[in-house]
């Protein structure tokens, strides 16, 4: 499964992105996550479909006490793009 996530609320200066790679890792996803311009924080992950869903769910309550997701945009599909780890860009 590959999920494409734009995050908004406090997610910018309060460590969002190396939270969001280390969780990747602990379920084995792959991928990357960056900072976008306009504040939010943009990822894109691929891996089982528990997983993908276990993450995702573990993000929209923000990771740490730091991190205050007011929205998540998610669009998934079946098709992966074939990443070999999760990135910081």
């Amino acid at each position: 499964m590959l999920a494409h996530v734009i995050v908004s609320g406090r997610v910018q200066g309060v460590g969002f992105r190396y939270t969001a790679q280390q969780h990747a890792n602990q379920y084995n996803l792959n991928g990357w996550v960056q900072n976008k311009s306009d504040g939010t924080v943009e990822l894109e992950l691929e891996g089982d479909d528990s997983q993908v869903h276990t993450f995702l769910s573990e993000l929209e309550k923000g990771f740490s006490p730091f991190i205050h997701v007011r929205d998540m945009q998610v669009d998934t599909q079946r098709e992966e793009k074939g990443y070999s780890d999760f990135s910081i860009r």
